[in-house]
């Protein structure tokens, strides 16, 4: 399995750019997980790239993500990765084990919420976008009501992460990719 097969898939499957993006994000912030914690950085990234890349073509919210799960397997792509996109949601009840599948599940809708906060910063810059900002969006539930704020805080405790330095890391972490997703460093 390689980047190439999944960014294939990626193409194939995920059409619109807000998700082309976030999956974007989900890729680096995972690459960069792995950098901290000596993992491969490559399997950690293609999982970080294929996990919602079913979002769109989806029969229905509640077969995402297995419904991507069996294309995944047809495709051949090794189970680690389809366990941890299985696992990233909640409701597929497939408990989170492996350090990959739980920063999966941090990293997925923290990198989101970050890139919305940054979004509407006036200089639209990760670079001026810090921890207290990102904490005081938490609190407006209209800002990004799509994302799970329960979601980022269990992530940040099942991966054993400090909430504050694990926002902090994401903001790090996309800042190479800033301008891809649409910001400013």
């Amino acid at each position: 399995m390689d980047s190439i097969t999944a960014k294939e898939v990626v193409e194939e499957y995920a059409k619109s750019d807000s998700l082309r993006k976030h999956l974007r994000a989900v890729e680096t912030c995972m690459r960069a997980y792995a950098r901290k914690y000596g993992e491969d950085e490559e399997l950690w990234g293609i999982a970080g790239l294929v996990h919602d890349f079913d979002w769109e073509v989806c029969p229905t919210p509640e077969s995402h993500p297995t419904y991507g799960a069996e294309i995944l397997r047809s495709r051949g792509f090794p189970e680690e990765i389809v366990r941890a996109v299985l696992s990233h949601g909640n409701h597929t009840g497939i408990a989170r084990e492996t350090q990959l599948e739980k920063a999966l599940f941090a990293c997925d809708e923290l990198s989101g919420f970050v890139t919305a906060v940054a979004l509407v910063r006036p200089t639209k810059s990760l670079s001026d976008t810090k921890v207290r900002s990102v904490k005081r969006k938490f609190k407006d539930k209209r800002f990004a009501a799509s994302v799970s704020r329960e979601d980022i805080f269990q992530g940040a405790e099942e991966l054993e992460v400090d909430l504050d330095e694990h926002i902090a890391f994401i903001i790090e972490s996309l800042k190479p990719v800033a301008a891809e997703l649409g910001l400013n460093e």
